[in-house]
């Protein structure tokens, strides 16, 4: 008999990837939570699944969800991910990053969930102070979405040293791939890859050699995967590739990839961007024995 795996933001980009990897093992049966505030049902075609169109804040929606399935695993995915809008409206993306976790955690801990694999991101590490980042690093977010993933982090170890709930925490490095969303807060290379789908010239900033991690979402959701299925509990594992990009080879490589040539426009560097960010990923090919490589080729 399949077991029972709970998907909360199933419908969106990192999440239907996830979705897809896991429904072509055919190992578990999913069950997706989304409100389709970002997500889609379009990203979930013709895969196998249980959609429930609800809330992480709907605590009594999330106790009969979890009571119903008796899930073994949770991948928490769902979350407030524009940092534009968290600077904005503080108080959405606490609600919906920090609250809307502690209801997981604890309809997880209620119901005796094996591990939860927890969404976080490379922005809790803040300003480098060297390359790769590693683990360790000193924790200095520049958002209220690094501060609101960090505080999430902390109340799921809380919970593992209370109540012996296990986990997984991924701080994902900057991804790309097909189904992201250009519009608002975006990855630079979905932003660029759909002005290029619409011929449009492409803006950067300063002088292009700032860097980045890029990984391609399909590594993301191997990761996810892999998180389930190791034997690895109550860890901190940074995904990405390991390599730096900056944005004049990123460009290049789309050219390349399809053909094209773009119209590049510089202009003023934007207070408070980060120069260069690149993770070091030697935990993760430790633990999950999983190495994703550098972005060389956008396409789809």
């Amino acid at each position: 008999m399949k077991e029972n795996i709970l998907i909360t933001g199933g419908a969106g980009f990192i999440g239907s990837h996830t979705v897809e990897l896991i429904n072509e093992r055919d190992k578990y049966n999913i069950v997706i939570l989304d409100d389709l505030s970002t997500g889609k049902l379009s990203n979930l075609e013709n895969l196998k699944y249980t959609f429930i169109q609800g809330d992480i804040l709907d605590l009594n929606l999330l106790d009969n969800i979890f009571h119903k399935y008796r899930f073994k695993y949770v991948i928490h995915l769902a979350a407030q991910v524009s940092v534009g809008k968290s600077c904005v409206n503080p108080k959405l993306d606490a609600d919906l990053n920090i609250i809307g976790t502690i209801n997981i955690l604890e309809l997880s801990k209620k119901y005796s969930v094996n591990k939860i694999i927890f969404s976080s991101s490379a922005a809790v590490y803040g300003v480098p102070k060297y390359l790769p980042i590693d683990e360790s690093h000193d924790i200095s977010p520049l958002s209220f979405y690094g501060l609101s993933k960090y505080t999430c982090e902390n109340y799921i170890k809380m919970y593992s040293k209370m109540y012996g709930l296990n986990y997984i925490i991924y701080r994902y490095a900057n991804v790309y791939g097909e189904r992201q969303d250009s519009n608002g807060e975006a990855g630079v290379v979905s932003i660029f890859y759909d002005n290029m789908k619409l011929n449009n010239p492409i803006t950067i900033h300063g002088d292009g050699l700032q860097t980045r991690d890029f990984i391609s979402v399909k590594d993301i959701a191997k990761a996810n995967f892999l998180g389930i299925e190791k034997n690895v509990y109550n860890e901190i594992i940074n995904i990405g590739t390991n390599n730096e990009t900056n944005l004049i080879e990123l460009v290049s490589i789309i050219e390349k990839s399809n053909n094209y040539k773009f119209n590049v426009k510089y202009i003023e560097t934007r207070t408070g961007d980060i120069k260069n960010s690149c993770l070091n990923t030697d935990k993760m090919f430790k633990l999950l024995d999983y190495k994703a490589d550098k972005i060389n080729k956008i396409k789809w």
